[in-house]
Formats: C-alpha cells, sequence, structure tokens
C-alpha cells in the first residue's frame, strides 16, 4: 500500500512537472512557426505539388539550406508536424523508406498568394511584438496603465512606429490587409444576411478599405464608406466604388443605415467605447427603419465548447493589453452597449474566435 501512495504521488509530481514543462517551452511552438515563414517551408512543399522530402524543402527554402542543416531541419519538422503545422508520413520505394512532409489546413493558409496569412502571423511573430512580453511582469508593477506595455518597451505606440518606420509599417499594413481579407471573404458568405436590407453603411476607422470594399463588392446595392483620420484618408485608392472620409470617431460618425466596426473596440477602454458606440447611434435611424451597429470581434466564452477556441481568445486577450486593449465576454458587452443608449443585441458566433455583434439603437 505504501509502495502504491509513493507511486501514486511521484506519478503526480512528474504530471506537474510535464505541465510546467509543457507551458514553458510553448514558445517553441511559435518560433517553429516563425522559421517556417522566414524559410518559406508551406512553399516549398506546395511547389513540390503538396509533398516533399527533407532535400526538397531544403532546396527551395528561401534561402536555401545549406546541406549541414538538414539535420536541423528535420528537428524543426518534427516540431512543426506535432503541433499540426504539416503532415509527415513514411513512403516507400527503391531506396528506402523516406519521410514526406505534407500541407495541413493550417499551412495551406500560410502558401503564398491573395488569401494566405503569413503577413499576418508574421507580423504578431514580429521581434517588435514579441519583445514587449519579456518586460509584462515589470509592466505589472506599474500603478498606472500609461505608458502602455509596447511603449515601455520601444518608447512610441506601434502606430507611431507604423509613421516613422517604413520597413515596420509595410508589414503593418500587410499583416492587417490580409487578416481583413480573410476574415471579410467569409463574413459576406456566412453572415451576408446582417447587411441584406441596408442602403448605405460605413467602416468606421476601416483604413484603406478592403473590409468596406468586400461589402461593396457581394452587395452593390449598398453605399459603402470609410471614415478614418486625414493621414489615412489621404493614402485611400483613388478607383473604387468605396467612399473615403476624413474625420474622427469620436468626433463625429457620418449618416448611414449602420455603421461597421470591424476590430476597432478591442483597442480602446470602456469610456472610449461607449464615447464611440455614442456615436454610431447618432448617425444611425431608428431600429424599425432599419438602424444598426455590426461589430465584429470576439466574445470571450461566447457560445462555443470548442476548447483551443476558448484558449485562443484568452491568449489573444493578454496579446492585445501590449497596448491596452481589451476582448469582452458578453457580460462586459453588453454593459458598454447599454451604456451607450442601445436597447438590444444580438451575437451570431459563425467566425471561429471572432463573432458579428448586431446592436440595435
Amino acid at each position: 500500500m505504501a509502495l502504491t501512495t509513493s507511486t501514486n504521488n511521484n506519478q503526480a509530481l512528474l504530471d506537474a512537472q510535464l505541465e510546467l514543462w509543457h507551458t514553458t517551452f510553448a514558445y517553441m511552438k511559435s518560433m517553429a512557426l516563425k522559421s517556417a515563414l522566414d524559410l518559406g517551408i508551406a512553399d516549398a512543399i506546395h511547389s513540390h505539388g503538396g509533398n516533399a522530402t527533407l532535400a526538397q524543402i531544403g532546396s527551395r527554402a528561401t534561402p536555401t539550406l545549406h546541406p549541414s542543416k538538414i539535420p536541423c531541419l528535420r528537428r524543426l519538422m518534427r516540431v512543426l508536424t506535432a503541433t499540426g503545422i504539416f503532415s509527415a508520413a513514411h513512403h516507400d520505394d527503391a531506396g528506402g523508406s523516406e519521410l514526406v512532409y505534407g500541407l495541413t489546413p493550417a499551412s495551406q493558409l500560410l502558401v503564398g498568394g491573395s488569401s494566405s496569412l503569413t503577413p499576418f502571423v508574421s507580423l504578431v511573430l514580429h521581434g517588435i511584438f514579441v519583445s514587449p512580453f519579456l518586460g509584462l511582469g515589470t509592466w505589472f508593477q506599474q500603478e498606472h496603465s500609461d505608458p502602455s506595455l509596447f511603449e515601455m518597451t520601444h518608447g512610441q505606440t506601434p502606430w507611431d512606429l507604423n509613421d516613422h518606420n517604413p520597413a515596420f509599417g509595410q508589414l503593418f499594413n500587410q499583416g492587417m490587409v490580409c487578416d481583413s481579407s480573410f476574415i471579410m471573404d467569409i463574413v459576406v458568405k456566412e453572415c451576408g444576411d446582417v447587411f441584406r436590407g441596408l442602403s448605405s453603411i460605413v467602416d468606421v476607422a476601416g483604413e484603406l478599405g478592403g473590409a468596406a470594399m468586400a461589402i461593396s463588392t457581394a452587395f452593390p446595392h449598398v453605399q459603402c464608406s470609410v471614415l478614418d483620420l486625414p493621414h489615412v484618408a489621404a493614402n485611400a485608392p483613388a478607383s473604387t466604388s468605396v467612399k473615403y472620409i476624413a474625420g474622427d470617431m469620436f468626433e463625429n460618425i457620418p449618416p448611414a443605415d449602420a455603421v461597421f466596426l470591424k476590430w476597432v473596440l478591442h483597442d480602446w477602454g470602456d469610456a472610449d467605447c461607449i464615447k464611440i458606440l455614442k456615436n454610431c447611434k447618432k448617425a444611425i435611424p431608428p431600429r424599425d427603419a432599419g438602424g444598426k451597429v455590426i461589430i465584429l470581434d470576439m466574445v470571450i466564452g461566447g457560445q462555443s465548447s470548442n476548447i483551443k477556441h476558448k484558449e485562443t481568445q484568452v491568449l489573444f486577450d493578454l496579446y492585445i493589453m501590449f497596448i491596452n486593449g481589451v476582448e469582452r465576454d458578453e457580460q462586459e458587452w453588453k454593459k458598454i452597449i447599454f451604456e451607450a443608449g442601445f436597447s438590444d443585441y444580438k451575437i451570431i458566433p459563425v467566425l471561429g474566435v471572432r463573432s458579428i455583434i448586431e446592436v440595435y439603437p
């Protein structure tokens, strides 16, 4: 009996150590993924028809790998297959058995092209975005939330850095555009009903209008406008059906049947969000005339029982904290929606970790 108890206790200790190690080394998954992006591994496999050996990957990687690094590449690919980014299977031929790597649904999203998510993932994993979290514990010891974790590390906001560092600015803009294109393609297909019946919509803080253009293309009868700061609107494309308006969402929002807020409110605290929402309410007609605000954002916890959904949501909530941003659960959304004077809302959880929230005056 004593031996059994001792064995159980030791196993519990080992299980506890495993839990710590699993979390401690979890960042290696991100670094392995970053290496795959830096080397263009998904494109290398794709160029071989979707399946490739280590030698083939090494020869097509960007830049080409020196043969001495092929054993190290095997270890990198072992992590990337264990985490589901790539697949691996033994193929037998006359020369014996060889491990062949393939694309999974996740890595297919990293293959170059207009639908690739590589720019967004590269942005999130860039050293400029990763380094602030090394000081997270120090930031928690500050009395106030300002400066943000990002500002504490880099001495300026991401938007200031975007304006003054052309290389980072290009990466930042490409990352935002690719994420917007990806999610909006699904929004117009899965949530098209939220745009039906509208004659006009204004995309607030819509940058260069990627989301508005997706709505305009899918629903040509809807007059789409984008509101953003003057220096953003000044760089808007000229030949498009979307109208660009220079302004400030904290001051005034142009009138429309609906206001679209895509990943806007998570950048702001409750007081600022309530001010933005109040301006949205002034811009739209009453509910019985079709007026509404359409929010695309996360609802922490949501209605999904998927553990990976919930974990990704809370991880992103901690991530966005580095610019003093916040993701909200339903009760937190309800609070700011009602305090802004709206009467009701509806959550449509069909966008993976994100949702559509329809808000009614």
